[in-house]
This record gives structure tokens, sequence and C-alpha cells, in this order.
């Protein structure tokens, strides 16, 4: 008997239904909701940013600091930044100079812009001033360069009724470059660059002139630290967009550039910084057919700018 019953408690017994669960789970979920509405979305983050704008009002503006003054020194260096609308203080001539055709003209320049004092000094002083560079007796003070705070940028873009559009530079130092991705940025309705405060181009009289003006316009940023200043964007909801040369999205795929966007650019040699790189919600690499290793930033910033100025159109 105990053998049967043994038998008996093997036999398969009732089962329990799903209770209609199979059969709700079969039914869908109903249209896809709009990006605004989805949690975790850079458009809803986006939007939730702009309605804490509305809430408080935009904060006081904040400054970034300042850069040390800039000498330009020597007639054609002189010469030049005056013609590029380089910001001047003082133009310092050389007693007794000869006075030469690129004398006159920058005489004439620093005369006709208004603004800029002219100082005659023995040559031993514009030695001093110069630690004895060759400065052939015309000497130029540029003032300190204001920089803009991140933040500031964002908010300009919020305040135009725009998405952002910003570039960042990690590891930069070519002041060239930093001027470059100015004028780029200017081109292509962006609204400023933001550079570390340390290790970094920043805005010299050589970033002026490859600015070719358009930094009067475009205004620079300058950040303690460049991975928090990313993440604060990215709280604002702004994606972070790091360009690389192995990055796991194509340029020509990145629907992110539609909206508000955060473009991070490297150095040529070493591209993004680890942390950087780490902080980035994508990393998205250039095609390039004719098999360069690498762009130098000003033209991979380009490049990248023109791509998302065509989508907001």
């Amino acid at each position: 008997m105990a053998a049967n019953n043994r038998r008996m408690s093997g036999k398969k017994g009732a089962q329990v239904g799903s209770g209609g669960q199979r059969r709700r789970g079969l039914e869908g979920k109903g249209p896809t909701p709009p990006a605004e509405m989805r949690k975790g979305h850079a458009k809803q983050r986006a939007a939730q940013a702009k309605a804490r704008r509305a809430q408080g009002g935009r904060p006081q503006a904040r400054r970034g600091g300042k850069s040390t003054s800039e000498l330009v020194v020597g007639r054609n260096p002189v010469v030049e930044a005056l013609r590029e609308g380089v910001p001047a203080s003082t133009l310092y001539v050389q007693q007794f100079i000869d006075n030469d055709e690129r004398v006159r003209e920058a005489l004439q320049l620093a005369a006709d812009r208004g603004g800029i004092n002219l100082m005659e000094a023995p040559r031993p002083e514009l030695d001093r001033m110069t630690n004895g560079l060759n400065h052939q007796g015309l000497v130029l003070q540029v003032p300190p360069y204001e920089y803009a705070h991140p933040e500031d940028l964002a908010d300009a873009a919020a305040d135009a009724g725009e998405d952002p559009l910003i570039v960042a530079l990690d590891g930069v130092t070519d002041p060239r470059n930093l001027g470059a991705v100015v004028r780029s940025v200017s081109a292509f309705g962006g609204h400023g660059v933001v550079v570390p405060e340390r290790r970094a181009a920043g805005m010299t009289a050589g970033a002026w002139k490859t600015s070719a003006g358009t930094a009067a316009r475009t205004p620079v940023a300058r950040a303690t630290n460049l991975t928090r200043a990313l993440e604060s964007y990215k709280k604002a909801g702004v994606v972070v967009v790091g360009l690389a040369a192995d990055g796991e999205v194509e340029l020509g795929d990145l629907e992110a550039l539609e909206g508000p966007v955060v473009i991070v650019v490297g150095s040529e040699g070493k591209g993004l910084s680890r942390l950087v790189g780490e902080t980035c919600d994508f990393r998205v690499r250039i095609p390039m057919p004719g098999g360069a290793e690498s762009l130098n930033a000003g033209v991979a910033a380009g490049i990248v700018l023109y791509e998302a100025a065509r989508r907001r159109v």
C-alpha cells in the first residue's frame, strides 16, 4: 500500500493557471510616448532643465576668470594683430625709431581703432618689458581675456530659445586650433567654446588672430575641471558627444546632433582623456575614406558643427 502511495505521489497534479497574464502581455503597451516623456531621454532632461529655469529665473551671470595680459612683439606681428582686430590696450613705440611703412601702419591702425594708448619708450625700457626679445621698436599690450562660465553658454542658448550647441576642447594646447574652433562655432551658429583651466590653450593673441575676429562675438568659457563641467551639462539635459577615431557611432547616424549637445574634441595625438571619454554619452567617429588617421581639432570640430547645423535647419 505504501508503494502504491509513492507511485501516486509522483503523478502530475492540478496546474495553476496564468490568470490571464499571458494574454494581457500580448496586448501591447500602446503607442510610444514622445521623447520629452520618456524617462532618462535627453529631450526629457532638456525639458526638465528648461522648466527649472523658468521657475527660478536665469541665474546671475558667472565668470570663468581672467587670463594674464600679453605682449605682441615685433613690427610684423604687431601690424598683423592690429589688422585682425586683436584687443589691445597700449602700443609702445621706441623713441627715435626708424619710421618705416610698418611703423606708420601700426600707428594709423591704432589711431583709427581708438581706445589704444600710444606710449613712447626708450629702447632699454622695451628690452626690459620683453625680456630682451627682438621687438624692433614696437610692442603691443593685449589686455587679459575675460572668460565666461560654462553654464553661461547653455543659459545664453536658452534665452535665445535654441538648443545649446557647444564645443569643449580636451587637451588642445595650440592657440591656433582654439582660434579655428571659435571661428567654426561662430560660422555654424554655436553658442561658445569650453576649455580647461590647466594644460590647455587659452585666448592669446594667436588665438584671436586665427579666429578672424569671431572671438569678439563667440564666448570662450574656462572650466576648473572639464569632467565636472560636462557632468553639469548632462544634468541640464545636454547630450555630451566625444569625437574618437574608434567611436561606436558614425557621425551620419548620430541623431543627438538635432538637440542640445556638447561636442568634445581631444588632442590630435592623444585624443580624449580617459575620464572625459567615460563621461561622454556617445563616442563618435568621422568616416575618413582617404585613410588619414586623425584630423586636427579645428577641422574635426568644423565637420561636426556643419553636420549639426545642417540637421537643425
